[in-house]
């Protein structure tokens, strides 16, 4: 299993090693620091995370930092300093400054909240119990108090608590089996093993005590399925590879006990490197609006310098006349000028009003309140609600323009069904469970009465075979529950359902062992004799085993890609084509099919290939590809057997949710870390792809990139894609040649990396979909031209890697669709970045796995799914959902709601606020530019306050332009937020103006009737005339708000009549008699709104400032609807026609393979080896009084129990089985089975020349001792796992 690797090599490989464990060690990796002074950190953390933003001491500055990086909080700071100056001031500054402090604190608290659950999550995972061995003996501790060097000891469905490398388990061969749904959202078992060094040696507490081996590797990264390193012990150097490492975050499964020594702790750990820091959300809104709050102050101070230096003439020209009055003013005219621009800036300084901030925090709350409270979008099942964790971006979701989805988990359930079959060219589908086998999966819901009746009778042997092959081809291993159920260990889920499938048909896999297989078929036990097992891997897309039957016979079983079994046939007749038809429409209905094949091989041929097996499986060099050969020798000549049907079965309602957002203008990436062969098979389930989709690859995408700002190639490729269906499929490795001046990660090693199986496959070499749909007649067309000079590159100053990281993008983004096949975490966050980087557009990615958080924080937008891979995702979100169906109403309904109401609030706001402000400009004109106030104090303090905020909050909270069903089924409505169209410079510009227009409207109006009065009628006075414009501007505003609003309800009727009657209510109690003799300077309007509504010459000016400032206003709006509706048609753009496409087979049909199976290489070599059955050689003499001195720091319920067990073997579970064959009557009867007690399944002493597989046995397994251990690895050259 340990290769040993040459001098040269391990001097090149230990150049790039820093980082340095030591076993057994805390006071080694504690010295070590690095930083300056008093920023020093240890280089080696401890394993307590912190994912909150703030504590203690930095929640104060850091909030208040935050705060007022809003352009609104620095303006009226800056407006309240101002205000508390006397000189200039002319309003009091507690009255700007206390509604300052409410924004702060309703924030703050919000931010609060929101970090305190964070602190919860944190306290709640560092305080979680682990055992670790302190001296001699294993304490139990929280995970906060391991170090770096410490060795762990884990047990069954327990969580691995740091990254660690694994040492010894109870399982065979110190087999680990780990779920890393946490991780990957991949639910199938994983196995990870120790080296056999550590395996034979490290056997007691006491000896894994003095163990002080040091393993050098490679800084902390955040490459999860890749890492390097050696341990170095007893003068001997031993590689480590992914397959040795425990990750944080995995489980442990079917393993009763491991140990580990941690390399990564706490936030070294490669989750922990991929979750990313929390980022700052803004919305699209909110930062217009800083960008707004900064051009409305630059236009006050213009204003003010315009009337300060009108001040300055008037003032001069005043003092020549009036000599006298200079000397109440001992001020120059230049400063009372200078102090006058102040006084206007902070009396203008309305214009920004605080209230539409503290008003716009409480749609944002009410907003959150209503997505937490719809009901279609709970969840039964998991009594799971929607949930806005953040209640700020609500209007974010109806801008969304790129989603980012995970696939595992998010669009599916993870979980395989047996759907259909095809033998002999006849589909059978599925119905109710089996009733009459008495080791039928209850759950399982395929049934077929015709095929259950042949099954049963034995008539016909293709089906036979057809059973009997889904019950050998496999690597699926089973034992028993305690109430004697067989439970199935599959490597995928693909397996687990087509081993349950022969299951049910009674066909029932036992047991094995490494050189049989025994099936109880019918009722009767059988137990075939495996000659060889020809594992699955990504570039075979087929698996084999070569097993001898009871009659003495061989027989090859083989099941695969259809593409590499169907070349593979002895014929193709009849049945042959018509199951290339079957297979054809199994990829219509986006099933995941599998091709089954078997042949009789010949007792000669057998025996002349079984050398040559043998001499390839002891190679030293090229063993892989000499053992390829030679089971493509073996697989030739099959006879087709069927075809399997599986559904990786999606999540409710997934297709429709894509379909529906893609009509609404959004575009869906996939980033997974699964096989591309999958990922693809789901895109097309989900209808994110068509069977009309082009499917660029990644040879095809780099010949675009590499000309694609010359000669206009861009805009080509443009007209291109607008009239073809195109889908980009890429992998990690491509992206991480793209993504370079984003990826700050060291990428030394990448080149000395072992990496995983998984992430080794050549994806580009040999892909079975769709080959004969390429752009390959399209490309032609893209190239340099001969006679092109000119060049489209963008002229800024980018380096090469950014343009062909802007040349991606722009490509990427005008295709239909976009999958991401085996990516990181890290780097499904830097797509998401490299997105937001060069389209500027707002971005959702959408998850529920760990390895979805870094995505989750980089989006804009973060949605996680409460499912059952764990809660990192939702803990890190913005929203939480609990089925991805639920997005199409968030975003199209929700989303939309609250963009159209917060755009239609600040439209309303900025024209309510200017029309009854603008008039103080206007009346500044006849004041002789002195600052006077037109309006009554208490008008102005209330204004915002009573008399116009409920139904302007009513607008921003239950707005509606059309219903909740409306709005799912016209998708196309959303794509006025994606282009901003509610709320933008121009609707603003168009607010102001509207503003602008009324306040003129109502001035002038009330001032020109003033000429043409007199006598007591006359509204010539003061008081008189700012009454008149306050209603006059109240009544105007009111109106415009009923003709805006969409939703009539009751509560929108009382909110209108409440504002209007607080008016009359309040001013009533200003104006009244006793409040004038208690203060007569803070209440000095006596009696004025009586006295002006009293005269129906007043009321009539006040009706026609409102007919005049709404009628016209209202016809331009009829006018402009109906120029829209019936406009001319805007002029055809050049029709782009491309030539036809040929039909450009290279070496693939025409039809798509719907071949998708996930599994893994690796399983076949362990069980023909014996490794995951074999016993191993134990040392018993310290195994016990070893855990006796740590057993009263166990908990209770653990005290009692070794905590080093006697490793685990398997057995074969032999039951009494009736002689005779029972008939297809007798069956249901004859079927019952006595069990027998399991015994246990010992080494076969089989000479070493009888087989290859029990001279491996021999050779690992005959010796316990470190010195024959290197020379049989020398010998035998065994591959890490």
């Amino acid at each position: 299993m340990d290769t040993i690797p040459s001098e040269e090599e391990q001097d090149d490989t230990n150049t790039a090693f820093t980082w340095e464990v030591r076993a057994n060690n805390r006071a080694y990796h504690k010295q070590f620091k690095q930083g300056f002074l008093c920023w020093q950190q240890k280089r080696y953390k401890t394993n307590a995370i912190h994912t909150a933003k703030y504590n203690v001491f930095s929640f104060l500055p850091l909030n208040l930092y935050e705060q007022f990086s809003r352009v609104s909080n620095m303006y009226f700071l800056l407006i309240i300093v101002l205000q508390s100056i006397p000189e200039i001031s002319t309003l009091p500054w507690f009255t700007l400054f206390v509604p300052l402090c409410c924004l702060l604190v309703i924030r703050a608290t919000r931010d609060l909240v929101d970090d305190i659950g964070r602190h919860r999550s944190d306290n709640a995972i560092n305080n979680r119990p682990c055992q670790i061995l302190m001296g001699k003996s294993l304490l139990w501790k929280k995970w906060k108090n391991i170090c770096v060097g410490d060795l762990v000891c884990l047990r069954k469905d327990s969580t691995v608590p740091a990254d660690m490398l694994l040492l010894a388990s109870t399982e065979p061969s110190s087999l680990c089996y780990v779920e890393t749904a946490d991780i990957d959202g991949e639910t199938n078992l994983k196995f990870r093993q120790a080296l056999t060094v550590t395996h034979n040696e490290l056997t007691s507490i006491k000896k894994m005590a003095a163990f002080h081996g040091t393993v050098m590797c490679e800084e902390p990264n955040s490459r999860m399925h890749q890492f390097v390193g050696s341990l170095e012990w007893k003068n001997q150097k031993y590689p480590l590879s992914t397959g040795n490492i425990l990750l944080r975050g995995c489980k442990i499964r079917n393993t009763s006990t491991c140990y580990g020594l941690v390399i990564y702790a706490g936030l070294d750990t490669k989750i922990m490197k991929n979750c990313g820091m929390i980022h700052l959300k803004r919305t699209k809104l909110d930062l217009l609006m800083n960008k707004l709050v900064v051009l409305i102050f630059l236009s006050l101070v213009i204003l003010s310098i315009a009337l300060a230096v009108s001040f300055y003439f008037m003032v001069k020209e005043f003092k020549d006349k009036h000599h006298y009055v200079s000397i109440l003013y001992s001020r120059s005219v230049v400063m009372e000028s200078f102090l006058m621009f102040w006084g206007y800036l902070i009396l203008l300084s309305v214009m920004v009003p605080m209230a539409m901030f503290i008003i716009a925090e409480f749609i944002y709350l009410g907003n959150s309140f209503f997505i937490n409270l719809d009901m279609h979008m709970y969840y039964e099942p998991l009594d799971m609600a929607a949930k806005a964790r953040s209640t700020s971006l609500n209007d974010q979701l109806g801008q969304v323009q790129f989603i980012f989805s995970d696939k595992t988990g998010t669009l599916t359930q993870n979980v395989m069904t047996f759907k259909k079959c095809c033998i002999k060219g006849r589909v059978y589908g599925g119905g109710n469970p089996y009733e009459w086998n008495p080791y039928a999966d209850r759950k399982f819901p395929f049934y077929n009465k015709e095929l259950t009746d042949i099954v049963r009778c034995k008539q016909d042997r293709m089906v036979q075979e057809f059973c009997r092959l889904l019950a050998i081809c496999h690597t699926v291993m089973v034992h028993e529950d305690r109430e004697g159920q067989l439970l199935y260990q599959a490597a995928s889920p693909d397996e687990e359902a087509l081993v349950t499938a022969a299951r049910n048909f009674g066909y029932v896999f036992l047991s094995r062992t490494q050189d049989t297989i025994t099936l109880l078929e019918l009722g009767e036990e059988r137990v075939y004799q495996v000659l060889a097992m020809m594992d699955f891997n990504s570039v075979r897309k087929r698996m084999s085993v070569l097993v001898r039957n009871p009659e003495g016979s061989i027989c090859l079983y083989t099941k695969g890609a259809d593409t590499v079994i169907l070349e593979r046939l002895s014929k193709k007749g009849p049945i042959e084509q018509t199951t290339k038809d079957i297979l054809s429409d199994f990829a219509e209905e986006t099933l995941r099919t599998l091709c089954l094949a078997y042949r009789e091989v010949a007792e000669d041929f057998y025996e002349l290939w079984k050398p040559r097996h043998h001499e390839a499986s002891l190679l030293l060099k090229n063993r892989g590809q000499a053992l390829q050969r030679l089971y493509g020798h073996m697989e030739q000549g099959l006879e087709l057997l069927g075809v399997t049907a599986i559904e990786d079965k999606l999540q409710d309602g997934v297709p429709e949710t894509i379909q529906c957002l893609k009509k609404g203008g959004i575009k869906i990436w996939v980033l997974t870390g699964d096989k591309p062969e999958t990922a693809v098979n789901i895109g097309f389930s989900c209808q994110l792809l068509s069977e009309n989709t082009l499917i660029l690859e990644e040879k095809d995408i780099s010949r675009l990139l590499e000309t694609y700002w010359v000669s206009n190639n861009n805009l080509r490729m443009a007209k291109v894609l607008a009239h073809h269906s195109v889908a980009l499929v890429i992998n990690g490795d491509f992206l991480d040649q793209l993504l370079l001046s984003l990826r700050k990660e060291h990428r030394v090693l990448v080149q000395n990396a072992v990496v995983d199986e998984v992430y080794r496959e050549a994806f580009h070499s040999k892909v079975n979909f769709r080959q004969s749909r390429r752009f390959s007649q399209v490309l032609r067309n893209f190239g340099p031209s001969q006679g092109a000079s000119s060049s489209d590159t963008p002229e800024t100053e980018e380096s090469p890697e950014e343009q062909q990281e802007r040349a991606f993008v722009d490509l990427a983004s005008k295709c239909q669709a976009v999958i991401c096949c085996r990516v990181t975490p890290k780097q499904k966050a830097l797509v998401v970045a490299l997105v937001k980087k060069y389209q500027q557009v707002v971005t959702l990615a959408i998850g529920d796995g760990a390895n979805d958080v870094n995505m989750i924080k980089t989006a804009d937008v973060g949605v996680g799914l409460t499912g059952q891979e764990g809660m990192q995702a939702a803990q890190n979100s913005d929203y939480t959902l609990a089925q991805f169906c639920h997005l199409q109403r968030l975003l199209l309904v929700h989303g939309r709601w609250s963009y159209v109401r917060i755009c239609k609030f600040l439209r309303y706001f900025f024209y309510k606020t200017t029309a009854s402000m603008m008039v103080q400009i206007w009346f500044s004109i006849y004041n002789g530019f002195t600052a006077q106030p037109l309006y009554e104090g208490w008008f102005l303090a209330l204004y915002n306050l009573l008399y116009s905020t409920l139904p302007v909050l009513y607008i921003g909270l239950f707005e509606q332009d059309v219903s909740a069903d409306q709005s799912l089924q016209m998708p196309e409505l959303y794509v006025a937020g994606q282009n901003n169209e509610l709320f933008n410079y121009w609707v603003f510009l168009q607010a102001i103006s509207h503003g602008i227009i009324t306040s003129m409207i109502n001035f002038f109006m009330t001032l020109l009737v003033i000429h043409n009065t007199e006598g007591p009628a006359s509204h010539g006075d003061y008081q008189t005339f700012a009454v008149v414009m306050a209603l006059s501007s109240l009544l105007s505003i009111t109106t415009e708000v009923i003709l805006i609003i969409r939703y009539w309800t009751v509560l929108c009727v009382f909110t209108i009549v409440f504002s209007l009657g607080a008016y009359f209510i309040m001013t009533s109690l200003t104006q009244s008699l006793w409040l004038y003799r208690l203060a007569p300077h803070t209440f000095p309007f006596l009696y004025a709104d009586r006295n002006v509504l009293s005269q129906p010459s007043n009321l009539l000016v006040i009706l026609l400032n409102v007919v005049m400032s709404t009628v016209p206003i209202l016809a331009l709006r009829l006018v402009y609807t109906k120029l829209k509706k019936e406009g001319p048609k805007a002029p055809k753009e050049e029709v782009f026609v491309e030539p036809p496409m040929p039909q450009i087979l290279r070496g693939a049909p025409s039809r798509r393979s719907s071949y998708a199976f996930s599994h893994r290489e690796g399983y076949a070599d362990l069980i023909t080896q014996g490794t995951i059955l074999q016993r191993p050689t134990l040392d018993d003499t310290d195994t016990v009084h070893d855990s006796d001195s740590s057993e009263e720091e166990q908990p209770t319920h653990l005290k009692g129990s070794s905590p080093w067990r006697l490793r685990k073997i398997s057995f074969i579970v032999k039951r009494k089985r009736p002689s005779q064959k029972a008939s297809c009557e007798q069956l249901p009867h004859t079927a019952t089975v006595t069990k027998r007690p399991p015994t246990l399944m010992h080494r076969p002493s089989v000479p070493l020349q009888e087989g290859y597989q029990s001279s491996v046995d021999e050779a690992f397994f005959s010796t316990s001792s470190g010195h024959a251990l290197e020379t049989q690895l020398e010998a035998l050259d065994r591959p890490s796992s």
